[in-house]
């Protein structure tokens, strides 16, 4: 989170440092915690953009079918490590979820904990694609993003209340779009950001 990252082998290259990415905290989100504690992680479920795979590995320990994704490659290494020494079973594969091919209609849950705010224009509205092609009729979708709220312009662009509804006008129905807390492992610049945590419901 502490700049912007362009391409795949950038997104990897943070994964190999000494130190973890401000994002990888070895726990799941507080905010991702709760959901599971409520049994709101149901049925298939996909992580998109897993990272090590920590939320993946929360709705696995709970008896969903979890789908772990994400561009880097050393990430999905760890995530799988983790599942084998908790002996817990998710399935984990590395890949472009722009642009990978992914089953249509087939989860009833979706994870997104810092991965919408990460594109462009461009990309965001095909993000919005995939994700709304491979979401059951009813499925939700949980998503945790920068806010505007953030101060600074390290990191990642900041997301309003207004461009999370707009880029989810067409298929989705808004439950909930409110304050959140992402944790990260301290930078110079915060040890916490200011976030969003929004609800969707794919609409039939």
């Amino acid at each position: 989170m502490t700049t912007p990252i362009e391409s795949p082998g950038e997104w990897d290259d943070a994964y190999r440092k000494d130190a973890p990415p401000p994002w990888d905290i070895g726990r799941p989100q507080a905010a991702f915690a709760e959901l599971a504690e409520a049994g709101l992680l149901s049925g298939s479920l996909l992580d998109a953009g897993c990272g090590t795979g920590e939320h993946t590995l929360l709705a696995a320990a709970r008896g969903v079918t979890a789908y772990g994704v994400d561009l880097s490659p050393t990430a999905i290494e760890r995530a799988r490590a983790k599942a084998v020494s908790r002996g817990l079973d998710a399935r984990f594969d590395s890949g472009d979820l722009l642009t990978m091919s992914l089953p249509a209609a087939a989860f009833d849950t979706v994870l997104d904990s810092g991965v919408f705010h990460s594109f462009d224009d461009a990309g965001r509205a095909r993000y919005v694609e995939v994700l709304t092609g491979v979401a059951r009729p009813g499925a939700v979708l949980y998503l945790m993003c920068f806010s505007e709220r953030q101060p600074g312009e390290w990191g990642p662009r900041r997301v309003t209340e207004a461009e999370l509804r707009a880029s989810f006008a067409d298929g989705w129905s808004v439950e909930r779009i409110e304050p959140a807390t992402f944790e990260i492992n301290p930078v110079p610049q915060a040890d916490s950001v200011d976030a969003w945590l929004a609800v969707f419901r794919r609409r039939p």
